[in-house]
């Protein structure tokens, strides 16, 4: 079973994440999950963070010469913006007195300030929001980032691109998988429709002039998949159950849906289920792919498609209403630099969400503790499917 950590505050001096379960003999270069952590940081409308950090990992344990050993597999992210935050994050030398001149007692409206405050019992609001803060994606992809290498190793290709961006979207119902591999890497917000990219970077720029921002939905793909991974036996081992858990755990992602998703509840029966067909030499197959390819729990050897919904980043340059903590007058809660859209990088999380969830149903479910070990399981596994 694959399992991860993540540690590291947002202003802290980095981040860390150590994922265990990884077979042996992964190939695994620190360029690969570098390519996912810039892909992190680009889109339209991100704001003044993206251009002071500059995402490069660094293996501290578990990668040999390229490959992975089999043991825990330790990366470490630097915060470069650590030097302009000593003062008020050092973990040794702040004083009690410094600590409360420069605490936090107003929480942000949309924020885990408040809840997290009355949860751990704090006076300092900064203790809650610099682990809240979606700077914790950065680990989140860098674990994704191993996870689809052996996704990869496997034969089983994942691709994501955004729909949608404050009510502006493609009118694409289904992008071709191959279009998704390049498509979104050419566009300012990681739409394969060019036309609806446009639309939706000019949608930005209107709400970065009224000091607002937006939400979105992006979409996560996957080819290449068995059938089988996940069960039907227990509600928490069912595949849609857990990619929808790893997705809902994605700062800002309010909704997820698999297919047809809620579109779904308003059609009849007889246009919402796929029809199952047979050729030989080749199996089974669906006739369509309304499900999103899962069906009770478990991949049913079609296309995985998954979409999340983002809601609006909520700091804004027009600030909500709140209450101060400390003596519980009103306020306007207060801006710092922020994002006006994270859709695009929504993607490249959420798609990474999703390959450690992928990764880990391929393991459940092939175990094996090298990569060769996994690879012959598949492929016995593979001739037993088409042969029924």
């Amino acid at each position: 079973m694959l399992r991860f950590l993540t540690a590291g505050e947002s202003h802290g001096p980095g981040l860390t994440v150590v994922l265990d379960g990884m077979p042996a003999g992964v190939p695994l270069a620190a360029e690969q999950v570098d390519f996912w952590l810039a892909e992190r940081q680009k889109g339209f409308g991100r704001g003044g963070r993206m251009a002071i950090e500059k995402d490069r990992v660094r293996f501290t344990g578990g990668v040999r010469s390229g490959r992975t050993l089999g043991s825990p597999v330790a990366l470490w992210v630097e915060n470069r913006d650590w030097a302009n935050w000593t003062k008020i994050m050092d973990p040794a030398r702040n004083s009690a007195s410094h600590m409360h001149a420069v605490a936090i007692s107003r929480p942000r409206p949309g924020h885990a300030d408040l809840s997290g405050g009355l949860k751990y019992g704090l006076t300092d609001l900064r203790e809650v929001l610099e682990r809240a803060s979606a700077r914790e994606t950065t680990m989140r992809v860098a674990v994704g980032a191993v996870a689809l290498r052996l996704l990869e190793e496997l034969g089983i290709r994942m691709a994501a691109h955004v729909v949608r961006i404050g009510g502006v979207g493609t009118k694409t119902p289904c992008v071709p998988f191959e279009k998704l591999l390049k498509e979104p890497f050419l566009s300012p917000v990681r739409c394969a429709d060019g036309a609806a990219a446009e639309r939706m970077v000019r949608r930005i720029k209107a709400a970065q002039a009224e000091g607002d921002s937006l939400g979105g939905v992006f979409e996560v793909r996957a080819q290449g998949l068995p059938v089988g991974l996940g069960s039907h036996v227990q509600w928490d081992r069912k595949a849609d159950g857990r990619i929808a858990r790893a997705l809902m755990s994605v700062q800002s992602v309010k909704g997820v849906e698999f297919g047809l998703g809620f579109g779904a509840a308003e059609g009849k029966g007889s246009a919402v289920h796929d029809e199952i067909a047979w050729k030989p030499g080749k199996g089974y197959r669906r006739l369509s792919n309304r499900a999103g390819g899962v069906e009770g729990g478990m991949t049913n050897g079609e296309e995985l498609l998954v979409r999340a919904a983002m809601k609006p980043i909520p700091t804004l340059l027009k600030p909500l209403r709140s209450v101060d903590m400390a003596d519980h007058k009103a306020y306007r809660a207060k801006y710092e630099r922020s994002d006006v859209c994270t859709v695009p990088a929504g993607a490249v999380v959420g798609l990474c969400a999703v390959a450690v969830e992928l990764a880990d149903l391929v393991l459940e479910k092939f175990g094996g503790d090298s990569l060769g070990q996994v690879k012959a399981s598949m492929a016995e596994y593979a001739r037993e499917i088409k042969a029924r």
